[in-house]
């Protein structure tokens, strides 16, 4: 059976999960698929674009399903979640995300998701993108540093306490700065 973009794209989420950036290489992966290395180039022209295409799946998961009903705060808070719940759910999956070298058209997507939710508040364009940006620079970095250290400061519970925490001091720091000016 000929090997498909999705195998290669599959097999390469799989090696990250379970040996991680560092060590999901073309060699080993090829070897996992039962090809040359090669081979993957046909699908993927570099690791590069390999890459690249495990950040547009993994961000891809965070607009997968819709998002309720509620208020432009909720819906801040929940696309936050849901970034870091992917981010988590992916061995490394944060620093991959924030080492894309052609931005994704699924980072696009969430990206707009956030700056509409402020705009149904009734904030202007160019602040909505500066709370996207900041939540979103927020949300990265909180998950970057969590998997960084491989969640040996804090049980997990009490990670996603302090997340939740410091996610609506920023969402009221939104308000505040950005609808109550």
């Amino acid at each position: 059976m000929p090997l498909r973009q999705a195998d290669v794209l599959r097999g390469a989420m799989e090696l990250l999960d379970e040996v991680g950036l560092d060590e999901l290489t073309t060699r080993r992966l090829a070897d996992r698929l039962g090809v040359r290395v090669g081979a993957l180039y046909w699908h993927y022209p570099s690791k590069t674009a390999l890459l690249d295409a495990l950040v547009e799946r993994i961000v891809d998961e965070i607009l997968a399903e819709p998002l309720p009903e509620q208020d432009w705060a909720g819906r801040l808070r929940e696309l936050a979640v849901r970034a870091r719940s992917t981010m988590l759910a992916h061995r490394d999956g944060a620093r991959l995300v924030a080492s894309f070298s052609v931005l994704p058209a699924s980072a696009v997507a969430y990206f707009q998701a956030l700056v509409d939710s402020l705009r149904t508040a009734g904030v202007p364009e160019r602040d909505a993108e500066l709370g996207a940006d900041l939540l979103t620079s927020f949300t990265n970095g909180f998950t970057l540093e969590e998997q960084a250290r491989q969640a040996k400061i804090w049980p997990r519970d009490r990670r996603d306490e302090t997340f939740l925490s410091e996610l609506d001091i920023l969402i009221n720091g939104i308000r505040v700065s950005l609808l109550e000016k």
